[in-house]
């Protein structure tokens, strides 16, 4: 694509309708900039005061472009070519993992190593998902979700690829398709059934496996500092 239709599809971009989940990603950004100390409190009110009467993904845009998280890639980014199937030979027959909620919930977030293949099945119950903190420690990861009389929820982080290919019985299945600006990216892959259930994957805006591994970096540096000044103090 030359430069001149590379600009005119930001210019396109720019002019949608914003809709509630990208007021969300704004929001989140805000407050994520206002905890790290680059917003005082009074810029952070205005900012979202102005977010919430916003009409436009363009006039979104001016609340965050002075932050670091605006020259992350963008949602709005040219589609990768990532396949809606694994590639074949990639995701083992097996599960690495599997959750079960029957009558119960069963939860996995937080910092996990996510494995090639997991199996939730909820009857009667709820799973929860939470890929915004996991370790991928491969490319393609494919997720199997049934739900009976019960829910799945996946979250997974904005800059990652996510496909889904499912269906409901008198229940719904949906999985927000989802381009990572990264041609690298792991892409997550979600199949499986609701009866008279729910399964839902989708990203949790805000969260970018890149910021974690900066975070979890800057952590160890500065714990590996700390013990070398006391070694010298001695």
């Amino acid at each position: 694509m030359d430069l001149q239709k590379q600009t005119g599809a930001r210019v396109a971009a720019a002019e949608l309708r914003a809709s509630d989940a990208d007021r969300d990603r704004i929001t989140d950004i805000l407050r994520d900039a206002l905890a790290e100390g680059r917003l005082t409190a009074e810029e952070h009110a205005e900012r979202v005061e102005g977010v919430l009467a916003a009409k436009t993904v363009g006039e979104l845009d001016v609340f965050i472009r002075d932050l670091p998280a605006a020259h992350k890639p963008s949602a709005y980014a040219q589609p990768s070519s990532v396949p809606h199937r694994p590639t074949p030979g990639a995701i083992p027959v097996d599960a690495d993992e599997r959750l079960l909620a029957v009558f119960s919930s069963s939860v996995r977030k937080g910092r996990w190593r996510a494995g090639r293949r997991i199996h939730a099945y909820a009857v009667f119950g709820s799973v929860e998902i939470d890929l915004s903190e996991a370790l991928f420690e491969h490319r393609q990861v494919m997720i199997r979700a049934v739900s009976l009389f019960g829910s799945v929820e996946i979250r997974v982080p904005e800059n990652v690829s996510l496909r889904g290919s499912g269906g409901g019985v008198l229940g719904s299945f949906e999985v927000d398709n989802l381009d990572s600006g990264e041609p690298d990216a792991p892409v997550v892959y979600v199949d499986g059934f609701a009866v008279l259930g729910s399964v839902e994957a989708k990203p949790r805006r805000g969260k970018m496996i890149a910021d974690l591994l900066g975070r979890v970096t800057d952590h160890v540096v500065r714990k590996v500092d700390g013990g070398l000044r006391k070694h010298l103090d001695r």
